[in-house]
C-alpha cells in the first residue's frame, strides 16, 4: 500500500471517523426526508418563498409538472432510507451526489441564501464517497493494485483527527464567510430581506422592486442594477 492508502485504512479503523460517517449519512437522509415527502403529498416545496423570488419561480413550475415533481419525492425518499442502512449507503451517497450537485448549481445561479447549507451537502456526500473508496475503487477507471494486507507502518493517531476536523472546520468558515462575500446584491428570501441593504445601497431598492414588484427575471434586474450604478458613477464625476 501507498501512504494514502495507509492513512485511509487507519481512518477507517478510527472510532471518531466512524461516528462523522453516520453523522454524515443521517444528515443527508434528514435533508431528504421532509423534502421528499412534501413532493409525494402535492404541496410546494420552500412554501414560505415568494412566487416572485427567482427560486420562487422554479419551484411554481415544479409543482405543475404532475406526476414527475412526485417522482421526484420518492425519489428522493428511497435515497434517504438507503443512505441510512449500512449495506445500501454506498448507493444511497451514489444516487444523492448528482441530485445534491444539480440542487446547488440551482441556489447559486439564482443566488438563494441556502447555498451555503447545499455545498456543506455535497461535502458531506464526497466524505461518504471517500469513505467507501475501499467498494468504490473497482468500478473506477484505475488501475487496481494488488491487495495487501492492511499494515500501518506509521499510525497518525490523534494526529489525523486533529489534522481533518480541523480542516473540516477551516472548510466551513471558508464556505460561510465567502459565500456571504460572493455576490454584491442578492434577492434574499423576501421583500423584506431583500430591502434590508437600501439603506446602504440605495441602488438595492430598484432591484428590489424588480424582482418582487414587477416579477422580472434575475438576469434582467442584474442588468438594470448595473445601469443604475454606472449612471450614479457616472453623475459623481
Amino acid at each position: 500500500m501507498n501512504r494514502l492508502e495507509e492513512i485511509y485504512y487507519e481512518a477507517k479503523s478510527d472510532k471518531w471517523f466512524k461516528r462523522f460517517a453516520l453523522f454524515c449519512r443521517v444528515a443527508l437522509a434528514a435533508s431528504f426526508l421532509p423534502a421528499g415527502y412534501i413532493k409525494i403529498i402535492g404541496e410546494r416545496f420552500a412554501a414560505g418563498l415568494p412566487s416572485s423570488n427567482p427560486l420562487g419561480h422554479y419551484f411554481d413550475a415544479l409543482i405543475l409538472t404532475g406526476y414527475y415533481y412526485t417522482f421526484i419525492g420518492i425519489v428522493q425518499i428511497i435515497i434517504a432510507i438507503l443512505l441510512l442502512i449500512p449495506k445500501t449507503s454506498l448507493l444511497g451517497a451514489l444516487m444523492y451526489f448528482p441530485i445534491i450537485i444539480n440542487i446547488c448549481v440551482l441556489t447559486y445561479a439564482t443566488r438563494f441564501d441556502g447555498t451555503r447549507l447545499n455545498t456543506m451537502l455535497i461535502l458531506a456526500c464526497l466524505f461518504l464517497l471517500v469513505w467507501d473508496y475501499d467498494r468504490l475503487k473497482y468500478i473506477l477507471p484505475f488501475k487496481q493494485s494488488k491487495i495487501d494486507p492492511v499494515v500501518l507502518r506509521k499510525p497518525l493517531g490523534n494526529r489525523l483527527r486533529i489534522i481533518f476536523f480541523g480542516s473540516c472546520i477551516a472548510v466551513l468558515a471558508i464556505i460561510i464567510i465567502g459565500t456571504f462575500y460572493l455576490y454584491e446584491i442578492t434577492p434574499g428570501n423576501s421583500e423584506e430581506e431583500c430591502r434590508n441593504g437600501c439603506a446602504a445601497n440605495p441602488g438595492a431598492c430598484g432591484f428590489c422592486d424588480c424582482i418582487y414588484k414587477e416579477g422580472k427575471p434575475l438576469d434582467s434586474c442584474l442588468a438594470a442594477y448595473d445601469k443604475a450604478k454606472d449612471v450614479q458613477r457616472s453623475d459623481a464625476k
